[in-house]
This record gives structure tokens, C-alpha cells and sequence, in this order.
């Protein structure tokens, strides 16, 4: 191989060193018919060379001793924790977001509060004009303490067995007919009171003081709404009714405020919706610093499945033969060159997520999986792993 390739350079270097001699001598004469023939000549030469170049180079393919062999990259497989997750679409909602009514009819006499303000429940949100209750409540209880003197001595003389029983029963029930005479206008005067049901943030203040309202629908006079209590309910397909159970995870994002969290499953429901083969499912929605509001949009991803010690591979390398089995390609011991031969084993995946795929068979710990190039190899063929 090696007196070959030296034959072939003296070839060319005696060609090229008369060359140059009798190119010039033909471009000093001048003659044009010289010249053409002279550059005809090099043509015949030079092919003549490029063939001998390659009879060179198979004769360095046939008789070498390295062998090229292709380049991969591989990923080594271990089992490790997989979690699957159903994603799913919903909107946040509460079940503290009220219309508030006034409960008696007149002029919205004050009101205590503004848009945005927080409120504790029971706290005084607005007063009605009364129509003069406040006073008659007044002369009531003026008349039940009277009743109530009069029903002690009643009751003392008749302890003292003086007096008839019938005085005695007379004065009780005035007592009692007046006491009850208080508590209903204690009751009714309340109504003038407009309170909070329960603690939250005055989302709208929809009358104004000096309103006439009354109770019915378009005498909404506020909106309350409780943001620490949010939740997101989704319709989960039947087909997972034994996969999503109450205290699963759920990782919820918001896209508007592109945020996420991580929360579970709180309750499931009992009942499948004929309509579209699906049941319930209620999300807890943690809002501590009051960001999340309601029927904001969410991705809720519930998780549906998890393996312990699952085989992990990228989707990307996986193959699939005529008959529809689905393969990657091994590379199987590799020595201290890192050379291997190539393997392809047929594999059975489980469920993929984010372009992870889980093998449930075919593959064991510690395999060395071809990853980029796997393409490019054939079983059987010897490879060179890049580290």
C-alpha cells in the first residue's frame, strides 16, 4: 500500500515539474494551435492521475486497519419515581360570593363601608330608615317593665295565698304577651340593620345612600365576596373513576397570572353525568395573598397514576416495526474503548408524559440506551459511544 502511494506522488510531481517547463515554452512561442494541444495533453494526464487517486484510496480502504465506526450517544436507564397527571380545564369559584338584600323596605339611611373594604361577619354594612320603630320599641319595653312589676307583686301576694288566681294568671300573661311584643320589634327593627353573612371583602357597593330599596330581586344593595375559600371544579372522565380519588395531588396554573400551585383533591363525586359520562371533582384553591379570583381560568393536572421504580426513556427514541411492536436500540456491554454492538429489543411502554414514555418490559436497569443516533443504527452493527 505504501509503494503505491509513493509511485503515485513521484507520478504527479514529475508531471507537475515538466509541466511548468514546457507550458512556458509554448505560451514564449506564441503558437495558438501549439497551446490547445499542449492543454489537451494535461487534460488526459490529469484524469489519468485522479483515476490512479482512486484506485489509491481503495487500496487504503481494503488493506487499513482502523475501522470508522458510527458515533452515538446513550442515556443509562435506573428505575426512579414516575408520576402521571390527567390534564384538565376549569374555573376558579367560591361559595362565599353573595348578593346582599335589605330585609325591610325604606331609605338606605347610611352606609359604613366602601368597594374593596375587608369585613368580619356580622359587621354593620348599612342602616335602613326605620319609620319611626326605634321609638315604638321604646314605649314596648316601657310597658313590659310595667307588666313585669305588676306580674312580681301579682306573684308575691299570690305566694302569700292573697289575692284570686285569676289576677295572678291575668298579670302573667300581660308580662309574657309584652315580652314578646319587645322581641318581635327587637326582630323586625334588626331588619334595618344591613350586616356581613360572613367575613370577606365588599366587592361592590351597587346602592347609594338616600336609595329607597326594598326586599325582591334589583334591590341588591352589596357583593360580598370571600377569596380565602376558592376551590375549582372539573368533570373528570368516567374511565377514571378508580385512578382520581379524594387526596390525590392536583397542580393547578394560571395562565393570566402565570402561577401555579399544589394542592389536592379535596371531595369526588358520587354521580356520574349521563351526558357526558363524567363525575365531579372539587380542587381547594389556597388565595393567601388574594391574586386568585373567581371564575379565573385554570390547568388543573390530577394525578392519576404513579410508579414507584419505573423505567424512564425519551418518546423521541422509540421505534416501531411493520408489525406495529415498538423497539429502541441497546448498546450492550461496552468495552474500554467504549465500543459496543448494537441490540434492538422490543419494548412495551406504559403511559408517557412530557415526553417521557415508562417501559413496563424490555428493558432493565442498567441498560445503555442509544440515544442520539439511534436512527442511524442496525442490530448487530458496532458502534462508538461519545461521553
Amino acid at each position: 500500500m505504501k509503494k503505491l502511494l509513493f509511485l503515485a506522488i513521484s507520478i504527479g510531481l514529475i508531471s507537475c515539474g515538466g509541466e511548468n517547463q514546457s507550458v512556458s515554452g509554448v505560451i514564449e512561442k506564441g503558437d495558438l494551435e501549439a497551446i490547445r494541444a499542449k492543454k489537451n495533453e494535461l487534460v488526459t494526464q490529469q484524469k489519468e492521475l485522479e483515476s490512479q487517486l482512486a484506485q489509491l484510496d481503495s487500496a487504503i480502504l481494503k488493506f487499513g486497519t482502523e475501522e470508522k465506526l458510527p458515533l452515538v450517544n446513550t442515556i443509562e436507564v435506573n428505575p426512579q419515581i414516575f408520576n402521571h397527571y390527567l390534564e384538565l380545564q376549569g374555573d376558579v369559584s367560591t361559595k362565599q360570593n353573595v348578593l346582599i338584600y335589605p330585609e325591610m323596605a325604606g331609605t338606605l339611611q347610611k352606609v359604613y363601608v366602601k368597594e374593596g373594604q375587608r369585613v368580619t361577619k356580622g359587621q354593620l354594612l348599612a342602616t335602613i330608615d326605620d319609620g319611626g320603630m326605634g321609638s315604638q320599641l321604646s314605649q314596648l319595653k316601657t310597658q313590659a317593665e310595667l307588666a313585669k312589676t305588676t306580674f312580681e307583686r301579682r306573684k308575691r301576694l299570690w305566694d302569700q295565698q292573697i289575692g284570686s288566681e285569676i289576677e295572678y294568671l291575668s298579670a302573667k300573661a300581660e308580662f309574657e304577651a309584652r315580652q314578646d311584643a319587645v322581641k318581635q320589634a327587637e326582630s323586625q327593627l334588626g331588619k334595618s340593620s344591613i350586616r356581613a353573612p360572613f367575613s370577606g371583602i365588599i366587592d361592590d357597593v351597587i346602592k347609594d345612600q338616600g336609595t329607597v330599596v326594598a326586599p325582591g330581586p334589583g334591590s341588591e344593595v352589596f357583593r360580598i365576596v370571600n377569596l380565602s375559600d376558592m376551590f375549582i371544579e372539573v368533570d373528570v372522565p368516567e374511565t377514571y373513576l378508580g385512578a382520581i380519588t379524594k387526596g390525590k395531588e392536583a397542580l393547578v396554573y394560571f395562565p393570566v397570572l402565570g402561577d401555579s400551585i399544589q394542592t389536592e383533591i379535596r371531595e369526588t363525586g358520587n354521580f356520574i353525568n349521563p351526558a357526558n359520562r363524567s363525575f365531579s371533582v372539587e380542587i381547594p384553591v389556597p388565595n393567601k395573598d388574594g391574586k386568585i379570583k373567581p371564575n379565573l381560568t385554570a390547568k388543573v393536572n390530577l394525578n392519576d397514576y404513579t410508579s414507584e421504580n419505573a423505567i424512564l426513556i425519551p418518546s423521541s427514541i422509540i421505534s416501531e416495526n411493520a408489525e406495529g411492536d415498538q423497539y429502541v436500540f441497546v448498546a450492550g456491554n461496552p468495552d474500554s474503548e467504549n465500543e459496543a454492538i448494537v441490540k434492538r429489543t422490543i419494548i412495551t411502554i406504559g403511559k408517557t408524559q412530557k415526553g417521557q414514555a415508562e417501559v413496563l418490559s424490555g428493558l432493565e436497569a442498567g441498560d445503555q440506551v442509544i440515544k442520539e443516533g439511534a436512527r442511524s443504527v442496525k442490530d448487530g452493527q458496532k458502534v462508538k459511544i461519545q461521553k
